[in-house]
């Protein structure tokens, strides 16, 4: 299911996919795209009516009784968070309540929370351009600490857990990168990576006096010394 016709949708199709164009938070959609369906893969982009598109494919998907497996989409964060938590984004908020919801539901749902993607914007085109003009990074974690996963990992992931979902019914997977790092270690990646080309080869690290609206901790500007 799509949620427009474009060149992504041909794509679906040119690999062999049946695919249906609709609105996740439109329950007729829903339903029309569950007919003979016994298995979901829930995945959605950063969207205000999160929740409410995870409630109307609970409430069709239970409606309908069809579904074996339900596979969801969260993030790693969830894992931390609580009813009562508050230092998390509004979106992370929707996340957590879209999981608590699809749980009630009853429905044979599995959780699946990856780390940050490596091909997220803040690791690949927002850095680009201050690393290749001035050799600078700049990322807005603060002190924090990352593992990011591959996007293919994860699908990979997904897809395992669909093709054989019996054993993994009401399970809760984190998946991360190879290993924990703070913003330093990572650029010393970068410099490393860079350095094979050019003259890049270590970072020291300054703080910057400017905030990131939305994001935790201030930023940090990465750069050779």
């Amino acid at each position: 299911m799509v949620h427009r016709e474009d060149e992504r949708a041909q794509a679906l199709r040119d690999n062999g996919a049946q695919v249906v164009v609709g609105d996740l938070a439109r329950p007729s959609d829903v339903a029309a795209a569950l007919v003979g369906c016994e298995r979901m893969f829930f995945v959605m982009s950063v969207s205000p009516v999160y929740l409410e598109a995870a409630v109307t494919v609970a409430t069709v998907a239970r409606e309908a009784g069809a579904l074996k497996a339900l596979v969801s989409l969260s993030q790693m964060t969830v894992s931390q968070m609580t009813a009562v938590s508050s230092v998390e984004s509004k979106q992370q908020r929707l996340q957590w309540q879209a999981e608590q919801v699809l749980r009630w539901s009853g429905l044979p749902v599995v959780q699946i929370r990856p780390t940050v993607l490596l091909e997220n914007p803040l690791f690949t085109t927002l850095i680009a351009r201050s690393l290749a003009e001035e050799r600078v990074i700049q990322l807005p974690f603060g002190g924090g600490r990352t593992s990011p996963v591959a996007a293919e990992d994860v699908t990979s992931s997904v897809a395992a857990v669909l093709q054989d979902p019996d054993p993994h019914i009401g399970q809760v997977y984190e998946l991360t990168g190879p290993r924990s790092q703070d913003m330093t270690r990572v650029a010393e990646e970068y410099s490393r990576a860079v350095g094979r080309r050019g003259p890049m080869s270590t970072f020291r690290l300054t703080h910057g006096p400017a905030r990131f609206p939305g994001v935790m901790g201030y930023r940090r500007t990465y750069k050779p010394t």
